[in-house]
């Protein structure tokens, strides 16, 4: 039952978001870390403003090893917590200038200053392809409990839960999904139950006009 759900999930979601991928601009792997680090309690909306320039003004690695710290927290401070991103961006430069190659796993990821599960994942999936993990944001975290998939706040438990249950082939793909319905459609302080997509199998919906959309009771098995 639980893999028919999913399979659902998925299907209900291509559906609704056909182009559903990674939102924030880059160009190389570093910028790809860097934005993601930027996008820490931020969205990827803001993010991209922000390097739309500080990926012109900073071109290479050496750049950010060598830049001002002060004026690094300048230019990156409407994406919040700057101070402590700056330092990561800073030290992480330096640290992939002396290894002198691209990081290929979550462990060589997540030694890095400022890469967590999250981030490296998200570089994992969408530099590398390879799908390690599933992407655990804030909108996951929410929306997997509101699905019943999961029954926790942890990110670290959330993700070892979905890997668990998640085709590893569609990591990824389930990822950019439920992004695509957190920032479109259950949105945190207001979900919009009554359109959305997954409306007849959600455990959690909470539908007063609820649209025509064929589906089935909810269940999770």
């Amino acid at each position: 039952m639980r893999e028919e759900y999913i399979k659902k999930i998925l299907e209900k979601l291509q559906e609704r978001y056909p182009q559903s991928k990674i939102t924030l601009n880059y160009t190389n792997w570093y910028e790809l870390l860097i934005a993601t680090i930027l996008a820490a309690q931020c969205t990827d909306k803001r993010v991209n403003i922000v390097t739309e320039k500080l990926f012109v003004k900073y071109k290479t690695l050496k750049d950010y090893g060598d830049a001002d710290l002060k004026e690094l927290e300048k230019d990156i401070y409407s994406t919040g917590f700057y101070r402590n991103k700056a330092k990561n961006i800073k030290h992480l430069a330096n640290k992939l200038i002396k290894k002198d190659k691209i990081p290929q796993s979550m462990d060589e990821l997540i030694k890095l200053p400022g890469i967590g599960r999250k981030t490296a994942n998200v570089f994992l999936s969408n530099y590398l392809n390879k799908n390690e993990g599933v992407i655990v944001d804030t909108h996951m975290i929410r929306i997997s409990n509101l699905l019943k998939l999961v029954h926790s706040k942890n990110p670290s438990i959330i993700e070892k839960k979905l890997n668990n249950i998640i085709p590893k082939k569609d990591y990824l793909l389930f990822s950019n999904l439920i992004i695509s319905l957190g920032r479109d459609t259950c949105i945190a302080k207001k979900p919009k139950c009554n359109i959305c997509i997954l409306q007849n199998i959600c455990p959690s919906a909470n539908i007063k006009n609820p649209t025509k959309i064929e589906g089935e009771k909810s269940s999770v098995g």
